[in-house]
């Protein structure tokens, strides 16, 4: 029989399941984080449950945040244990269960924003980060702050009753300028090449759209580090929440994660932060080269085997990596076509991060599904795979696999497998893309002409070439075929 998780029942659970030391009357809050999903639990909330099971850190326990209405049901399962977390890490090695109580609270979720400004406004709360995807941060296609955005036209027009989290962090920074509270950090953990600086934009964008005074402030003011998170976690279904019984514990929205977790940060924090180096966090003032290497490698990796998975109807990322196909697509792009673009890191190279990426890939105790990773590929392709085009295209490297993995997202995009089976709609442009994808079946430089993602890049003939012979090679011959090609 599995135990409810709450607090009061922490000392019945299992002796395998590692709980907190702490109580949670040790505890006050200091950062309020805005996206409780699975990854802000399995990383930054167990970095600081780690610092607070160490006797530190005990008065920056984390306040939880959504501004989306799914959030709700969210925090409403978060409530009813208490906000404690089952982490069961995917070791091949064997698996291990932790109850983590890093975060003390949850906000309510209004469509005005009101509880969550005024929970930031507190003087208390010295820290506001955020986890909301990386295609959340209301970007124009050349990545310019995007002020036509209707969300962002509406908190402009109505700042007291925000729709946004960038809304209300302006009211909340507007409030304690008011009132002489001082500023709080505010701190991206997105896969962002420099989220932190995106994040300024976003913020201080928006800020000078109503109040230009308050801009200047905070942009004197406030702080946005830059930062590189990474830990493999999939998505929570069925098997997860039967996981977590096997285990003794009854949790409703348990997390699964890797063996693996890197946090490299800048230290630009104006009012104070937890001790994370003591767990192994790197503080550093380079932190572009860590995020560079993780990004281009690893989730433009993701990006290089998920779309190909898809249309061959492989469902699980360690699936992808058992396929000779897809495998030799990962390995060859990523040390031919995007190692060049990379810089080493103390005590890592490109190859070897490759290498590494490899293993964690195709870790079979890892169930995270394609469909999970090929999601929003408007944003990741951009964000992950296209830069490096572009760096290529300047240098006179190889394109051709890079054009591959774009062909191959584009064949994706027009809805079908290749048994002929529909893919339902994944990304939130996909009504567009799949428009675009269907006319480039007959007219390849159709799916490039989106210049919100491709820019200039339909006029690149290396590229555009390339890409036009390998989207129609997959549409005459196969996605196989057009893998083996490549390989060979």
């Amino acid at each position: 029989m599995a135990t409810p998780l709450s607090l009061a029942t922490l000392t019945d659970l299992p002796d395998g399941v590692r709980v907190p030391s702490y109580a949670r009357g040790d505890l006050s809050p200091g950062i309020v984080h805005i996206g409780l999903g699975n990854f802000h639990r399995a990383h930054q909330a167990w970095y600081l449950h780690r610092l607070m099971d160490a006797g530190k850190a005990h008065d920056w326990a984390i306040i939880g945040a959504g501004v989306r209405p799914g959030d709700a049901a969210a925090r409403d399962k978060m409530l009813a244990q208490d906000c404690l977390t089952t982490l069961i890490e995917l070791d091949p090695a064997g698996k291990s269960a932790e109850v983590t109580g890093s975060m003390i609270g949850f906000i309510p979720v209004e469509e005005n924003n009101a509880a969550l400004i005024e929970a930031m406004t507190a003087p208390a709360i010295r820290i506001v980060s955020l986890t909301v995807t990386e295609g959340g941060y209301y970007q124009a296609g050349d990545g310019s702050f995007d002020a036509d955005h209707a969300d962002m036209v509406h908190d402009a027009a109505h700042p007291d009753a925000p729709r946004s989290a960038f809304g209300a962090m302006v009211a909340a920074l507007r409030a304690r300028r008011d009132a002489g509270h001082g500023p709080f950090t505010c701190q991206s953990c997105d896969n962002l090449q420099g989220n932190g600086d995106i994040l300024r934009q976003t913020v201080a964008g928006l800020a000078r759209l109503s109040d230009p005074d308050l801009a200047a402030w905070i942009d004197g003011n406030c702080t946005f580090p830059n930062a590189m998170v990474d830990c493999i976690v999939p998505a929570t279904g069925p098997s997860e929440l039967t996981l977590a019984r096997s285990f003794g514990v009854a949790d409703a929205v348990p997390v699964t994660h890797e063996n693996f977790r890197q946090w490299v940060i800048e230290d630009r924090f104006c009012a104070g932060r937890p001790p994370w180096e003591d767990l192994g966090v790197t503080i550093t003032d380079d932190v572009h080269v860590f995020e560079a290497m993780k990004l281009r490698c690893l989730n433009a990796g993701h990006q290089i085997i998920a779309n190909s998975g898809e249309l061959l109807g492989v469902e699980t990322i360690a699936g992808c990596m058992s396929h000779p196909l897809v495998h030799g697509l990962f390995r060859k792009v990523a040390l031919q076509e995007i190692v060049p673009h990379v810089a080493a890191v103390p005590g890592m190279t490109p190859e070897a991060y490759v290498d590494l990426i490899d293993q964690r890939f195709a870790n079979p105790e890892i169930r995270d599904t394609v469909r999970r990773v090929a999601f929003d590929g408007s944003s990741r392709h951009t964000g992950f795979l296209l830069p490096v085009v572009r760096d290529a295209l300047k240098a006179g490297t190889p394109v051709s696999g890079l054009a591959l993995v774009e062909a191959l997202w584009a064949r994706m995009c027009e809805g079908t497998r290749e048994d002929g089976s529909a893919i339902a709609p994944n990304d939130p442009m996909w009504d567009d893309l799949q428009a675009a994808a269907k006319s480039a079946k007959n007219r390849p430089a159709a799916w490039l002409e989106q210049r919100r993602i491709y820019g200039d890049l339909a006029v690149q003939a290396t590229f555009a070439d390339a890409f036009s012979n390998w989207l129609s090679l997959i549409w005459q011959d196969g996605t196989e075929a057009a893998l083996q090609a490549y390989l060979d």
